[in-house]
């Protein structure tokens, strides 16, 4: 993939849903456990099966509140040496704040590529996304601009692309993500996406597993929004 090339993610659940996410075009797997309740951690033995099944970079979710930090770090190690080979981790203070210090010692404990999680969740959006850029190993951060999805927030993320163009590297446009919103946000320079419930029958977590033909209709809808979007003056 260049950068002037849309990316593919898609939130997958078991390996019933790693298939049809690599033959409808999936660049990127994203493994989770209870997605309707925010995205946690998995089951070691889950990242296993799943990364034996496709030769895509499966990237897992690192969040359970209950463990201590040192066992964090020593569950992501693990997923590591399963086959993964990225995460998606990030800590909040109790000012709904970046905790730069917790993440960062978590980032560079593990040494691989990974993602912020909880970016809308911040009270002040412009200063976490200052403060993250500066955190060694980010490879994205997953916003929809609003904690309510990309209905409500896509004027922030189209805004947040016209401020600083050099935003498109990381920001991944997650979360309600439609079809419609797509070549607005191409247009404003983003070119990397991920897909959870739209990638579903039925577009919900709790009717079926990932369809390929959902997929292959997301791909060709980036991609064609993307190749639109590069005469375009941004």
């Amino acid at each position: 993939m260049t950068p002037q090339q849309a990316e593919l993610t898609v939130a997958v659940t078991g390996t019933r849903d790693v298939a049809p996410a690599q033959a409808g075009g999936a660049d990127r797997l994203l493994l989770s456990a209870r997605p309707t309740e925010g995205h946690w951690s998995p089951e070691p033995a889950l990242v296993s099966a799943v990364t034996r099944e496709t030769d895509l970079p499966v990237w897992v979710v690192l969040r359970r509140d209950e463990l201590p930090f040192h066992r964090l770090a020593l569950l992501g190690q693990t997923y590591l040496e399963l086959g993964a080979r990225g995460v998606v981790l990030g800590f909040l203070d109790r000012d709904l704040e970046v905790d730069v210090e917790s993440t960062a010692e978590l980032a560079a404990d593990l040494g691989v590529p990974w993602w912020f999680r909880g970016v809308d969740e911040t009270l002040e959006p412009h200063r976490a996304w200052r403060r993250l850029r500066s955190l060694p190993h980010l490879d994205g951060v997953p916003t929809a601009g609003s904690t309510r999805g990309l209905e409500h927030g896509i004027d922030d993320v189209l805004a947040r692309l016209d401020a600083d163009i050099a935003v498109s590297d990381l920001l991944v446009a997650f979360g309600g993500l439609t079809p419609e919103v797509v070549p607005w946000l191409a247009r404003a320079g983003c070119r990397r996406y991920a897909i959870g419930s739209a990638a579903r029958a039925g577009a919900s977590w709790l009717r079926g597993h990932v369809d390929v033909d959902r997929v292959r209709t997301w791909r060709m809808l980036l991609d064609d929004a993307v190749d639109r979007a590069i005469g375009v003056p941004l």
